[in-house]
């Protein structure tokens, strides 16, 4: 589904065109990277507590874009990756899953970004299946994990 005009939002009509075909598909779990587009109501209603992404911080820390630049720029020492539930707001849903990353003093800003994402193809599938397995409830602004799940996100 072509994402429309705007680089950081869905127009109606594009909007429109994914909530359908996803509907006709019958999606479960929309899991988002790289996608870097605000979603508005309808597509948040449309799949409700069923959407996540992953972010490159350890939010709250860093929301929006180029978040490894902002570490960085902050004077780091710890950085990492956070999967979430996509709520309204810019990387502001309930935190599924962290992992951290060490800022090295070295570190260039593309040289960090390599070090994040290998941590983000490690903890972005884990999440995905404890959704999965029915493991993850939302509790207010909080995503809880049964027990035996937080392992499982933490190895």
């Amino acid at each position: 589904v072509p994402p429309g005009k705007f680089r950081t939002k869905l127009d109606e009509e594009a909007e429109r065109a994914y909530v359908e075909t996803m509907r006709r598909a019958e999606v479960d779990l929309v899991a988002l990277a790289g996608f870097m587009r605000v979603l508005k109501d309808a597509f948040l209603n449309a799949f409700a507590g069923r959407i996540i992404n992953i972010h490159p911080s350890l939010l709250p820390s860093f929301p929006g874009l180029e978040a490894w630049k902002q570490a960085l720029a902050h004077g780091m020492k710890v950085t990492g990756c956070t999967v979430h539930f996509v709520d309204a707001g810019v990387d502001s849903g309930p935190i599924i899953g962290q992992q951290a990353v060490a800022v090295l003093d070295d570190d260039t800003p593309e040289i960090l970004h390599q070090r994040i994402q290998v941590a983000e193809h490690e903890l972005y599938p884990r999440c995905v299946t404890a959704l999965a397995r029915g493991e993850v409830s939302v509790q207010g602004r909080r995503a809880v994990l049964k027990a035996h799940c937080r392992q499982i996100l933490n190895d």
